[in-house]
């Protein structure tokens, strides 16, 4: 298994030499096309100059010989008719009809033409261009070539040059990442000594780290574990009764988190594995088996997202943002969602509307959660009644003991008696600490065997 850091430079190496392939590949292709229109363009504008040069055709030998050794271009002179009348570089007689050469061809329809092809006259490749021009009344195409050999070799060395500064930057990156993957070894090396002797006896010295913020704070996060576990051994005999609690509570927590996920997981397993083998499976069935799948991942998402809530109310961390919101149609949202989930009961709600200073979110989840647990607990109807001073969510369930009234809105609590569940004994807790920030109180009503009735006062 490879080191974060070594992980790190692994995927940086990639990245940088996929980037500089990709680089150097992309601007040889734009900078040869770049390139080769300008030897186009530069070849296309000599045309220009030499059709002014061009006066008559008594002159076409002199003025093709003097342009050729100013500029090295090889230039032939053709009539309408595809013969060579003129050529720089070979025997006008030996050369064949160009009529149907491709550059030639286009110049005649088109007034210019160009190409690379391989010269049977020459034996070597050329850029060529022609264009069509009138001297003393008669139609000429002036073609002008340059050969690709040099333009392959000046070509190169710009190639060569644009890589180089390419490549030149990508290894200035590379090393930077390289540094930077060696600081993040050392950062991690002594954040890992600093937890083998953590995890054996307090630290001397204190973890301090200023090369990141994510760093920075895990060190400040260590050094408080460190001062917390100094504090913990000290109390250590005192602590021992509640160590054992609270293991026997991990215990219970485990073991309704996995009662928790055992139904959605077995359900999520079933009809995923159901889909894959059979391959047959009629299309609205696969729809279904994959909204319960669908749900059932839902349901856990819903699980631990109450567990994160559970730890930010009970740490004080929960932002409250506060509206002036409409109770009953928030409470008409609540019931047709839950009405959806249980489509065989009935909920009454009763009362006129009226306007909270609530966070809408926080204050739903706390509704939700108490309106559903009526659901759960009773086959009768629940009502919810709406007045000036408090919201009401009566069932005619199995009740809560008093007993356990007393003890129900702490964390994990969970009632078993006479089938009444807490779930993860979070619900109640969460409830509370939700009005709690809202300055609202909850109060209980209960008789085991004839129902509940949960009283939120503002």
């Amino acid at each position: 298994m490879l080191k974060i850091h070594q992980l790190f430079l692994r995927t940086f190496s990639t990245i940088f030499f996929l980037i500089l392939l990709v680089l150097s590949a992309t601007t040889y292709y734009w900078s040869k096309n770049i390139y080769l229109n300008q030897v186009e363009k530069n070849l296309s504008q000599n045309i220009d100059s030499l059709s002014i040069s061009l006066t008559s055709f008594a002159n076409i030998e002199y003025v093709i010989k003097t342009f050729k050794a100013k500029t090295g271009l090889r230039i032939t002179i053709i009539d309408e008719k595809g013969n060579v009348i003129a050529d720089s570089d070979k025997n006008k007689d030996k050369m064949e009809n160009h009529a149907n050469r491709y550059e030639i061809v286009h110049a005649k329809y088109e007034g210019y033409g160009k190409t690379i092809r391989f010269s049977n006259t020459l034996q070597e490749e050329l850029l060529y261009v022609a264009k069509k021009i009138a001297i003393d009344d008669e139609i000429f195409y002036i073609r002008l070539a340059d050969y690709t050999t040099k333009i392959k070799e000046n070509f190169t060395k710009l190639a060569y040059q644009i890589v180089a500064f390419i490549a030149g930057f990508m290894i200035m990156a590379f090393a930077a990442t390289y540094f930077l993957s060696i600081k993040i070894k050392d950062e991690t090396n002594a954040i890992l000594s600093y937890l083998i002797e953590l995890s054996n006896k307090k630290p001397k010295y204190e973890l301090y780290s200023d090369f990141s913020e994510e760093f920075n704070k895990i060190t400040r996060l260590l050094n408080k574990v460190s001062e917390r576990l100094s504090k913990r051994d000290k109390q250590k005999a005192k602590q021992t009764a509640k160590l054992k609690l609270a293991n026997r509570q991990k215990d219970e927590i485990i073991s309704a988190i996995s009662h928790e996920f055992k139904n959605p997981i077995a359900i999520i397993s079933g009809y995923a594995e159901t889909i894959l083998n059979d391959k047959d499976l009629p299309e609205p069935m696969k729809e279904k088996f994959l909204s319960k799948i669908y749900s059932n991942g839902n349901k856990m998402s819903d699980i631990i997202d109450k567990l994160r809530l559970s730890l930010k109310l009970e740490e004080g961390k929960q932002q409250v943002i506060t509206t002036s919101c409409p109770i009953k149609p928030l409470c008409e949202d609540i019931i047709s969602d839950l009405k959806e989930k249980y489509k065989n009961r009935e909920i009454l709600l009763e009362g006129e509307d009226i306007k909270l200073m609530i966070d809408e979110t926080l204050f739903s989840m706390a509704l939700s959660n108490l309106i559903e647990n009526a659901l759960k607990y009773s086959e009768d109807d629940v009502t919810v009644n709406i007045n000036k001073t408090s919201i009401s969510i009566k069932d005619k369930g199995i009740g809560i003991d008093e007993k356990d009234l007393k003890k129900i809105n702490q964390k994990f609590y969970r009632v078993s008696q006479n089938g009444w569940n807490n779930s993860l004994g979070l619900g109640l807790f969460i409830v509370y600490s939700i009005l709690k920030l809202h300055d609202f109180k909850l109060e209980i009503e209960s008789e085991l065997d004839k129902g509940s009735n949960f009283i939120i006062k503002y």
